[in-house]
């Protein structure tokens, strides 16, 4: 007779961190197409009921991943705007976070901002992480140019930063970019001559909150 496979018990905090690392690796390796509950259980060496004990379905997993990806995502951008620096640096600093966080979370990354994968409708905690990423790119902007929120501003920023996630992810700098540090040079060159575009080149140490 064979051995009985054990596994940590369905209130174990183990299986569900293992439930989860499982899925974020799948995804980082497939795309959330190959994600199901059957396969995460059979990466993860648990019985194919295992991952019901702690998700009710494929969509919870992957709520429960954005969450942490958002989460994640404000931590970094929340340390570049206390960059102690001036202003330019702060918009260098919350560009390669931002990228820097693609490039290090791929999977959850692409998921973060398909609602046809994960409705925010169902995951209120979801919904609330993406907005406090969203609060730290505000106050990157209000920091940067001064002023009140504006929401034209902040899709801008929002709009360089994350298409060049996308253009290194799944794009031709991905595959022009021979690995890690040049892809970290490129960010870098990238987002200082945004930087220098956006405030002036002859202004690279305009204080933070100062008005052009």
């Amino acid at each position: 007779m064979a051995p009985t496979r054990k596994e940590p018990p369905a209130e174990s905090g183990d299986l569900r961190r293992r439930i989860l690392d499982t899925a974020r690796a799948l995804l980082d390796e497939q795309g959330s197409a190959a994600l199901s509950l059957r396969e995460v259980a059979r990466r993860a060496g648990v019985t194919h009921q295992a991952p019901y004990h702690h998700f009710a379905d494929r969509e919870s997993i992957l709520a429960e991943l954005v969450t942490d990806g958002f989460d994640e995502l404000a931590r970094r951008l929340a340390a570049a705007n206390d960059h102690p620096g001036p202003a330019r640096q702060i918009l260098i600093a919350s560009g390669i976070a931002y990228v820097g966080f693609a490039l290090d979370h791929p999977g959850v990354f692409r998921i973060m901002f398909r609602p046809d994968v994960c409705d925010p409708a169902r995951f209120p905690r979801a919904l609330a992480a993406g907005e406090r990423a969203y609060g730290e790119l505000q106050r990157q902007v209000r920091l940067v140019h001064g002023g009140p929120d504006d929401a034209g501003l902040a899709a801008m920023h929002w709009a360089q930063v994350h298409g060049l996630a996308m253009l290194m992810l799944d794009g031709p700098l991905g595959q022009q970019l021979p690995g890690p540090q040049a892809r970290q040079a490129f960010v870098r060159e990238a987002t200082e001559r945004f930087a220098a575009r956006i405030l002036g080149a002859d202004d690279p140490d305009r204080p933070v909150g100062a008005r052009r």
